[in-house]
């Protein structure tokens, strides 16, 4: 935060659907934002007491025309914890809103956890120029791409310099921050927000994978169905289907996501929503693989079970 102490702000989908506006603000804008969505079942006030994976697409792309917002999924109580903290240097380190998408199933039973490991190092905050940094310097932009990793320098309010003054503006402006309606600013200002989603892609966590030599066929989902999926895949062995597992825990998705994808002849997404969400993000990010990305939805409030997930494989594969 700008008076010295990070913080974030917690709710559901009701709460994300009323801020949109301010998200694409901070996206544009490029101020670091912390927000957990704890996602239940809707639309509208839904069932409020129910699990769900819904709000994925809507927070995907929260904010009108190119807003893209970069989202962590963490799958049990250590990853809430450590990405609690991670989110923080992920926000401050690329100058954005980072949404944490829990779900209801995670964030509000009872879970059994082994310690939690604290951090060792500090607090990273980023491209922040100090006064004596901005004395070595002739002339401050705020948006300027200087290491031509699409992330900006910035100095923080308050900041004793007569360099370190900008405007923090939602409408469009060149690489000083200046208002500026040239297409030609425009341009360029979309296209180092574009390296720096690009950036932050390398570097947000991994998806955790377990591959079965051999197996034709691919499981993938993220968040609170980790348990059930790691039970289904035994009870698939049992009946003869050997399967890999993917679990997502960031978006934008890093390669080892599409590397994964092509290793598989299918590949079943599951998912807590209706319209097979996550499934739509991976066909979109891998075009000449979407065939083979499969729908696996389950959305009735109730948290995913491996009987499910494993009838509902086997029926798909005529087993």
């Amino acid at each position: 935060g700008w008076a010295g102490a990070r913080s974030m702000t917690s709710t559901s989908g009701p709460g994300i659907s009323l801020m949109a506006e301010f998200s694409g603000l901070a996206f544009f804008a490029e101020i670091p934002v912390v927000i957990w969505d704890v996602q239940r079942m809707g639309p509208s006030t839904g069932m409020p007491t129910r699990t769900s994976q819904g709000d994925l697409l809507f927070v995907r792309f929260l904010g009108h025309c190119d807003t893209q917002q970069l989202i962590l999924l963490p799958g049990n109580m250590e990853e809430c914890f450590e990405f609690g903290w991670r989110s923080f240097d992920y926000a401050e380190r690329f100058q954005a809103p980072i949404f944490v998408l829990s779900d209801l199933d995670l964030g509000m039973n009872l879970w059994m956890s082994k310690p939690f490991k604290y951090p060792d190092a500090p607090m990273d905050r980023g491209k922040v120029l100090t006064a004596e940094q901005l004395d070595q310097i002739d002339q401050f932009a705020r948006y300027r791409d200087v290491d031509g990793d699409g992330i900006p320098y910035r100095t923080l309010p308050g900041t004793d310099h007569p360099k370190a003054a900008y405007f923090t503006r939602g409408t469009a402006h060149n690489d000083a921050a200046v208002y500026s309606e040239r297409s030609e600013d425009y341009v360029e200002n979309m296209e180092r927000i574009a390296r720096k989603l690009e950036t932050a892609r390398g570097l947000l966590p991994k998806p955790v994978i377990q591959l079965q030599e051999g197996a034709e066929v691919g499981l993938i989902s993220f968040g609170s169905s980790d348990p059930a999926i790691q039970e289904a895949m035994d009870r698939l062995k049992q009946a003869g289907l050997s399967v890999s597992y993917m679990r997502l825990r960031a978006i934008p998705f890093s390669d080892e996501v599409s590397e994964f994808i092509e290793k598989h002849d299918r590949l079943y997404i599951v998912e807590m929503n209706s319209d097979g969400q996550m499934c739509q993000l991976l066909q979109l990010n891998n075009p000449a693989q979407a065939t083979k990305l499969l729908k696996l939805n389950h959305n009735d409030g109730i948290p995913l079970s491996a009987r499910w997930i494993t009838d509902s494989v086997l029926a798909q594969e005529g087993g």
